[in-house]
């Protein structure tokens, strides 16, 4: 099998960014997405689909895009790369629930290409509880644990301490959430082709509404109340932290030009601040104390 072109990963995004809003909307089974079609005037463009007010999905985005062009400055600088046009796409997604005890998923599979013959892949998923249930963190970890060890017995160690790391608000001392994995600038190693690379960040992809349908699982109907609505908003407050301080999907969107509301879809509906918040919920002061880097959630 001949290793793919930019066109082939573009259109196979397209479907991945297809297949899944389709099952989400079965998952959901109340609302659907709405999509957004937009161009990127220095070249390329996009789909994004949103949908809220669903039975499980509060407020969730499916991002597709494929973008080209002359490489910004800040872009070169940043990643140490000689001037030259680029090109860039991915699958992105941010769902946040209604429930509180149903927890903020991410994913992202993205390649980028450079006109002077550098490539790479990167992306990952992470899972953000506003109320850690540990089985779920669990099963969640064990499943990504098991995309990657179909491809490399290495990646799931290497990238859940590279998820740890990257998922993390240093001015907080505190990770988003769980975790999961994370990778960037994925490229040819040793015996890693481009190929290989590519069927595992297809497998990334694909695994994504599985995962998400067994996270939520026993969760979506659990009951809940108004202190665990109020700290629902302030997880979401440290969601939109990470989001604008940290994040360097955010900022590579907005370097690029790329669409503000598309790239600001990952924001939550509702979100709160209060000051010096300590909880004194015992199931919410346990999810504080599990915010922390290198735990081993399969052995947890």
């Amino acid at each position: 099998m001949s290793n793919p072109t930019k066109e082939n990963i573009a259109d196979w995004f397209k479907g991945l960014q297809d297949s899944i809003c389709e099952r989400l909307e079965i998952l959901d089974g109340k609302s659907g997405f709405v999509e957004d079609q937009w161009e990127r005037s220095e070249g390329g463009g996009g789909r994004t689909r949103t949908i809220k007010d669903g039975d499980l999905i509060e407020k969730g985005g499916v991002n597709f895009s494929a973008v080209f062009g002359p490489t910004p400055s800040k872009i070169l600088e940043a990643l140490k790369l000689e001037k030259s046009d680029f090109f860039a796409t991915g699958v992105s997604i941010v769902l946040h629930p209604k429930n509180p005890w149903v927890p903020i998923i991410h994913m992202n599979v993205r390649y980028f290409e450079m006109d002077t013959g550098t490539w790479w892949f990167g992306g990952g998923i992470d899972l953000t509880p506003h109320i850690v249930v540990t089985e779920r963190a669990r099963m969640f970890h064990k499943s990504l644990k098991e995309v990657c060890d179909k491809h490399n017995e290495s990646y799931y160690k290497d990238f859940k301490r590279w998820a740890d790391d990257y998922f993390y608000l240093g001015h907080r001392k505190e990770t988003r959430g769980v975790g999961g994995i994370f990778f960037d600038r994925l490229t040819e190693k040793e015996q890693i082709t481009k190929l290989d690379r590519w069927e595992f960040v297809k497998e990334v992809g694909l695994s994504f509404v599985p995962i998400y349908t067994d996270a939520v699982a026993k969760l979506r109907d659990k009951e809940w109340s108004e202190e665990d609505k109020l700290w629902q908003g302030l997880r979401r407050g440290r969601y939109v932290e990470f989001n604008l301080v940290h994040d360097k999907g955010t900022k590579f969107g907005l370097d690029t030009d790329g669409r503000t509301e598309s790239i600001l879809v990952s924001m939550p509906p509702h979100a709160q601040w209060h000051y010096d918040f300590r909880p004194e919920n015992q199931t919410h002061h346990k999810t504080q104390s599990l915010l922390k880097k290198g735990i081993d959630w399969i052995n947890y």
